[in-house]
């Protein structure tokens, strides 16, 4: 009893705690940094809604919210119809080439933000953008036909970079929705894109509401593009006024965090309904097999239109802006390719920054970031996956609500709000490379759970049970039964979790310092200073990091799998 007990006693209360601790102190501190009159750990400072007022009065308040809205619903619509359209054409068609389609489709989600952005303002930008570049240059005009820096141009910027998860969740959809009233249609007479728009698509409507929903907060959160192109183009959404107001002299934390609980209330709202929807799939569930397949639709001659597309897409959203990197990051100085600036190319930039102290730095700190957080993130979720899935312990429901939370975290939010807990609860980690780690653990640890949960579900209770039975106390049992056979879910997890925290920028931006600096920090403060040159360099080293990353850690999971 005693040695069963210990383990227990120990380790299941403190992962509650520290469930508890990340995300009911982040949002409680946040309330209160909003609620106060001065500057963080100013004693004179006093309770007011000041700041609330300072908000919602202003004359710009209502542009805020409408430009936020309009950014946010216009770049999920159009990462809908971008992803919902390759998720269709390679689950539902015989296009051609379906396989290559999915794997390409992934790509921009492995390409940072901060980067993809970087690179549509180089292709995109009406002063220094290529393609503006050589628009005018072709033509003799003094003005290329695209300017990014509009409401427009921050859509199709965002929008190109979220296109791969509505690929992904729409693929599934289309995998496992019923294709009898489908059959039907067709055999009644309709044309394919008859049945697609009176039948597919009403079909797919849950899961089509869902799915925009999630887009909208993931829209409405982003921070890079906001930043990078809404803040020289005097298009202010709520993330980038955060920004401001804390980047300001002197930071007005009060307003910050004012705008910082307009924007949760934003993100919460959209999160429940999205978890409304999704609750009521199962009335829309299919029936079927292990082996079931949805019929392919054949598209006849149109198969090689749509494949066409596809690959027009990829080449628009991919292959530009690669290669747009590429190219800044071997030229000596910017400029419209050509043969001669070719024959100069140098990996001047590539020496430059592999050398560079900061530079080395940040490679080091977001190196241990990433795997310092994805390893807690998945330690600390499988536990929280034992005690809602395994356990009777009352309140295990309340404790994977309480984990899901920083879901509906925008990262600019929780950097506000751990400023706050950081400076007036635990001052000495401000600006450390461990509040740096708290961040990360807190804002990805809803992946977490949801990849330790699915994979929990399918451990039987009976190999824990007979480990028990032996003689093996719980935390034995945990270590040498359970995590093992968890393994497959917790290094999919890892993987994920690993993978967008080596390319944060939002919560970091407001969080770090000299010694903590990160790379997509080192990536936005090149560009600010304009060396085009090293942060197209940086950028290429990053994406080839995190493809490395991925691919290394996806054939130890898939040796792990075959090893259960």
């Amino acid at each position: 009893m005693n040695r069963h007990l210990d383990a227990r006693v120990l380790i299941l209360p403190g992962a509650v705690l520290l469930v508890a601790y990340l995300t009911i102190v982040p949002l409680g501190m946040l309330v209160y940094g909003s609620l106060r009159s001065g500057a963080v750990g100013d004693p004179g400072a006093t309770y007011t809604l000041a700041n609330y007022a300072r908000a919602y009065l202003a004359p710009t308040l209502y542009r805020l919210f409408l430009n936020s809205i309009v950014y946010a619903a216009g770049t999920c619509l159009l990462a809908f119809v971008i992803g919902a359209y390759l998720a269709w054409v390679t689950e539902r068609t015989n296009t051609p080439l379906r396989g290559l389609i999915a794997v390409i489709a992934l790509v921009p989600f492995i390409v940072p933000g901060i980067l993809n952005t970087i690179s549509w303002l180089l292709l995109l930008s009406p002063r220094i953008g290529l393609i503006n570049l050589v628009v005018k240059n072709a033509l003799g005009v003094t003005a290329g036909p695209f300017d990014v820096y509009t409401l427009a141009g921050m859509i199709w910027v965002e929008a190109t970079h979220l296109y791969p998860l509505v690929f992904l969740l729409m693929s599934a959809a289309f995998r496992s929705m019923d294709m009898s009233l489908e059959e039907a249609s067709i055999m009644a007479g309709s044309r394919t894109f008859t049945t697609l728009r009176r039948v597919t698509l009403p079909l797919m409507r849950p899961a089509i509401i869902s799915t925009m929903l999630i887009m909208f907060v993931r829209a409405i959160e982003a921070f890079e593009v906001p930043a990078l192109i809404g803040i020289p183009a005097g298009i202010p959404v709520f993330t980038s006024r955060i920004f401001l107001a804390i980047h300001q002299f002197p930071s007005d934390f009060g307003l910050a965090g004012s705008y910082a609980i307009t924007l949760l209330l934003l993100s919460t709202v959209g999160v429940l309904i999205y978890h409304r929807l999704t609750g009521h799939a199962k009335r829309f569930a299919t029936i079927t097999g292990k082996g079931y397949r949805p019929r392919l639709v054949d598209l006849g001659r149109w198969r090689y239109a749509t494949c066409g597309g596809a690959l027009l897409i990829f080449a628009v959203t991919v292959a530009l802006p690669v290669l747009v990197l590429c190219w800044v990051s071997v030229t000596p100085y910017y400029g419209v390719p050509s043969w001669e600036l070719l024959q100069r190319a140098t990996l001047e930039a590539y020496r430059y920054v592999l050398n560079y102290p900061t530079a080395l730095v940040a490679f080091k700190n977001s190196l241990y970031l990433a795997a310092g957080s994805a390893t807690a993130v998945m330690l600390l979720t499988s536990v929280v996956a034992w005690i809602t899935v395994k356990s009777k312990f009352p309140g295990r429901a309340l404790l994977d609500n309480l984990a899901f939370i920083p879901i509906a975290f925008p990262g600019i939010v929780l950097g506000v709000s751990l400023i706050w807990v950081s400076l007036t609860l635990v001052p000495v980690i401000y600006g450390t490379f461990w509040l740096l780690l708290i961040a990360y653990i807190t804002r990805f640890m809803p992946y977490g759970i949801r990849a330790a949960s699915a994979s929990m579900v399918q451990i039987h209770d009976d190999l824990e049970e007979a480990a028990l039975a032996c003689g093996s106390s719980w935390r034995q049992a945990f270590q040498r039964i359970i995590l093992p056979l968890l393994m497959p879910g917790f290094v999919a997890g890892w993987i994920y979790v690993s993978t967008v925290s080596l390319r944060e920028l939002s919560t970091s931006i407001l969080l770090y310092s000299p010694d903590s600096i990160v790379l997509a920090i080192l990536a936005f403060d090149m560009w600010e200073g304009g060396q085009y040159n090293y942060v197209a360099a940086l950028g290429v080293i990053m994406v080839s990091v995190l493809v490395l990353m991925a691919t290394v850690a996806r054939r130890l999971g898939a040796r792990i799998g075959l090893a259960q």
